[in-house]
C-alpha cells in the first residue's frame, strides 16, 4: 500500500483452486479494507504469525513471477534508504502488465522490426562467450586487470575516469562481455536515449544479435514489457537502458554499469526520488556484483565512495591522456587578453572567431550554449532591470527577433512592457539562448551551414562536413572522427549559478563537449570563454577531474554539505513542518536548518506558500535519519493529516 503507515506485508490464505497459480512474485488481487486492491505475492508460507482471521486471495491476475526475490529485497532497501514506501519503489521497478506480451509465443531470434521476441528455453542453456580482448581497456594501466577480475566472477568496483573521445560505448560493451564470459548478467544504465542507442549498437557488435535487450520509455508499453519479460524469464541476462533499467530483473547479476553519474537524468522525479548511482551501488553490494561507475568527469559523490574504500580509481596515465586530449584554451587567459582587450567582456571574442574560422576548413565546429531558446531573459535597456510578468512575476523572454515578449512561466504576452523602475520601454538581452546564438553566428560566418540541436529539435549525429553546430549541453550530436573545434560559450551562466553543484556541473558539461573533439594531433582545439584562473577551467585544461572532485568534496566537508554528510529536505506548509519537528525523533547530532520559504516555480505548482527545512547528520547516522522521517510520515498518515510532506534524502538541489 502507498500509505506510509501500511508499508508492510500482509498475510492472506491461498484458496485450493489458486494453489498452483499463486507463485511467489506473481500479481494478485486481494480485498483490503473492503476494496479490491492490486498486490504482489511475496512468499508462500505454511503458517502465519497473525493471530486474527485471514482473508483469501480474490484471484491471481497473472501467474507470471514479475517480482523476483532479488528485486523485492532491493526495493525494500531502496525504500528504507530514501525514507519511502515499498509500493512507491515497486511502481518504479516493475512496468505495467501487458497481457498480450505475456501470451506471445517464444522465439530467440530478432524479427525484422528489430523487436526481440520472448525466449523459449532461456539463456541458461547457451554456452558462455569467450573472454573478450581488452580493446579500449588496454589504454588504462589497471583496465586489463579489471576485465580479468570481472571475467573470473569477482566483484571489483571501479570509479572510471574515461579518456576523451567517443570510445566509451565500446569500453562498456567489452566490460559487459567479460561478465557474460563468467556466465553472469549485467545491467547498464545511461542518461539519455542517444547514449542508449550507441551502447545498444556496441553491445550488438561485441556480443552478437539477441544477447541483450534495451529498455527505454520511448518503446511504448507493449514493446517495453516484452523486453522486460525477456530478462525476467532468463532469456537474456544483459539489460541496457535509461534510469528505470536500474531495477531490471537480471538473474545472477555480475556487473552493474553507470555512465555519467553526474547527469541529473539519473535522479528519479517520483517518490522516493532514488538516484541510479545509489541504487546500483546498493544492488552491487547486495548481489556481490562488480561495479563500473564512470564518465569523463568525477562527482563528489563518487569521490566519497573512493575515499571510503568502496571503489578504486580507474584512469589512464598522463601520457595517454595527452595523446587523446584536444588543445584547450581559455579566452580569458593573460596572453589572449594582451592581444584582445575586449576578450573578457565579449560574448564571442576574437580568439573564438579565429579558431572557428580556421577549424571550419577542416570539419564541423561545435558551439555549446548553456540555454535553449532565443532570448531566455530580457531587461530594461537603460537600467538593466530584469523584465518580469505583471501577472505571476515570472521572467519575460523572446522566441524570435520579431516576436512579442511573453512570460516563461504562465505564457502570458507582455507586448506593452514598461520598466517599473525607470519607465523605459526599450529592452536588451540578459540571457542569450541557442537560437539567438545560431542567428549571430550565421551573420558572422556568411555562407557557413549552421545546425541547431537542443530541446525538441535534437540531432543524434551530423555529417563530418564543415558546419557550425550550435547545441545545448547534453544535446551535442556525434560526428564521425570528431569535431575540428569546439567553443564553450557563456561560462558565467554555468559557473555562476546559485547551486551547490554549479562548478561540478559546469566541468561535466565542458568535458562531455571536449570529448567530442579530435585529439590535438588531429588538429582539435577547444576554446572555453571563461577566466583561466577558475578551478573548473584549470581542471578542463589538464583533463584532471579527480583533483577537482577531491577539492569539491573537501569544500563540502568543511561547509557540511552532501556527500560529506547525509541531508534530508522536507517541504510543506509552515504548520506541517512545525508539527513534524514536534513529532520526529531525530538523531542526537542532527542539525535543523530553516524552515525557509521555497521560491515559486512554474514547473511545480502547489497550493499555498511552501517552506522547506533541511536536516543534516553525519554519514553514519544517515540510516537513523531516514528511519525517523519514515516513522513520522507513517504517524502523520495514520492520523490522517490533510497535507503530505515531500521528503527527499540527499536531494540534488539545495538552494
Amino acid at each position: 500500500m502507498p500509505l506510509a503507515h501500511l508499508d508492510r506485508p500482509f498475510d492472506y490464505l491461498v484458496p485450493e483452486q489458486l494453489a498452483s497459480a499463486a507463485v511467489p512474485g506473481c500479481r494478485v488481487r486481494v480485498r483490503f479494507a473492503g476494496k479490491l486492491t492490486d498486490g504482489y505475492l511475496l512468499e508462500r508460507a505454511a503458517s502465519s504469525g497473525h493471530s486474527g482471521r485471514l482473508a483469501f486471495l480474490e484471484r491471481v491476475v497473472s501467474s507470471e513471477p514479475v517480482l523476483t526475490a532479488e528485486v523485492a529485497g532491493l526495493a525494500r532497501a531502496v525504500a528504507d534508504h530514501y525514507a519511502g514506501t515499498l509500493a512507491d519503489v515497486l511502481r518504479l521497478a516493475i512496468p505495467p502488465r501487458h497481457a498480450a506480451a505475456e501470451a506471445q509465443p517464444f522465439s530467440v531470434s530478432r524479427e525484422v522490426s528489430n523487436e526481440l521476441a520472448l525466449p523459449v528455453a532461456g539463456h541458461r542453456g547457451r554456452a558462455n562467450p569467450a573472454v573478450p580482448d581488452p580493446g579500449p581497456w588496454a589504454h588504462y594501466p589497471t583496465g586489463t586487470a579489471f576485465l580479468a577480475a570481472v571475467a573470473a566472477g569477482h566483484a571489483p568496483r571501479a570509479a572510471w575516469s574515461a579518456l576523451p573521445g567517443q570510445g566509451w560505448p565500446q569500453a562498456i560493451a567489452v566490460a559487459v562481455a567479460a561478465a557474460a564470459a563468467a556466465g553472469r548478467g549485467a545491467v547498464v544504465v545511461v542518461p539519455a536515449a542517444a547514449d542508449l542507442a550507441r551502447v545498444d549498437a556496441e553491445l550488438t557488435s561485441v556480443l552478437g544479435s539477441g544477447q541483450h535487450v534495451a529498455l527505454s520509455a520511448d518503446l511504448g508499453p507493449a514493446r517495453r514489457y516484452k523486453r522486460w519479460l525477456a530478462a525476467a524469464r532468463g532469456g537474456v541476462r544483459i539489460v541496457v537502458g535509461t534510469r528505470a533499467a536500474m531495477f531490471a530483473p537480471v538473474g545472477d547479476l555480475g556487473l552493474v554499469v553507470l555512465w555519467d553519474d553526474g547527469d541529473d537524468l539519473h535522479a528519479e522525479r517520483r517518490a522516493p526520488y532514488p538516484h541510479a548511482r545509489e541504487v546500483l551501488a546498493l544492488r552491487a553490494h547486495r548481489c556481490g556484483a562488480a561495479a563500473l561507475i564512470g564518465g569523463f568527469s568525477r562527482t563528489a559523490e563518487m569521490m566519497q565512495l573512493v575515499q571510503a574504500g568502496w571503489a578504486r580509481t580507474l584512469s589512464a596515465d598522463r601520457a595517454e591522456v595527452r595523446r587523446w586530449l584536444p588543445e584547450v584554451r581559455a579566452a580569458g587567459d593573460d596572453s589572449e587578453l594582451a592581444r584582445d582587450g575586449a576578450a573578457r567582456a565579449a560574448r564571442l571574442p576574437s580568439v573564438a572567431l579565429r579558431v572557428a574560422r580556421e577549424a571550419l576548413a577542416r570539419g564541423p565546429v561545435l558551439v555549446q550554449v548553456p540555454r535553449r531558446g532565443y532570448l531566455a531573459a530580457i531587461g530594461c535597456a537603460r537600467c538593466r532591470e530584469q523584465a518580469r510578468c505583471a501577472g505571476c512575476g515570472g521572467p519575460l523572454a523572446l522566441e524570435s527577433s520579431g516576436a512579442a515578449a511573453h512570460c516563461r512561466w504562465c505564457g502570458r504576452p507582455a507586448a506593452g512592457w514598461r520598466c517599473p523602475r525607470c519607465h523605459q520601454t526599450a529592452i536588451r538581452a540578459l540571457v542569450t539562448g541557442a537560437r539567438r546564438t545560431a542567428e549571430e553566428l550565421g551573420r558572422a560566418f556568411p555562407g557557413a551551414v549552421v545546425r541547431l540541436s537542443g530541446g525538441d529539435g535534437r540531432l543524434v549525429s551530423v555529417p563530418a562536413a564543415p558546419a557550425l553546430v550550435v547545441a545545448t549541453p547534453g544535446a551535442e550530436p556525434a560526428v564521425d572522427g570528431g569535431y575540428a573545434a569546439a567553443l564553450l560559450l557563456d561560462a558565467h551562466a554555468l559557473v555562476g549559478r546559485a547551486d551547490l553543484r554549479a562548478g561540478e556541473e559546469a566541468l561535466r558539461r565542458w568535458m562531455n563537449a571536449t570529448a567530442l573533439v579530435r585529439p590535438r594531433t588531429g588538429g582539435g582545439i577547444v576554446v572555453v570563454l571563461a577566466d583561466a584562473a577558475l578551478r573548473q577551467v584549470q581542471a578542463l585544461i589538464r583533463w584532471d577531474p579527480v583533483t577537482h572532485a577531491q577539492r569539491e568534496l573537501a569544500d563540502r566537508a568543511e561547509l557540511g554539505f552532501p556527500p560529506a554528510v547525509r541531508m534530508a529536505s522536507v517541504t510543506g506548509s509552515a504548520e506541517a513542518l512545525s508539527t513534524l519537528l514536534a513529532d520526529v525523533r531525530l538523531p542526537d547530532d542532527a542539525e535543523v536548518l530553516g524552515p525557509v520559504p521555497v521560491p515559486v516555480s512554474h514547473d511545480r505548482p502547489v497550493e499555498g506558500e511552501q517552506n522547506r527545512l533541511l536536516v543534516r547528520v553525519p554519514r553514519p547516522a544517515g540510516t537513523q535519519l531516514a528511519r525517523a522521517l519514515a516513522e513520522t510520515q507513517a504517524t502523520r498518515c495514520a492520523r490522517k493529516e490533510p497535507e503530505r510532506l515531500r521528503v527527499q534524502i540527499d536531494p540534488l538541489e539545495l538552494m
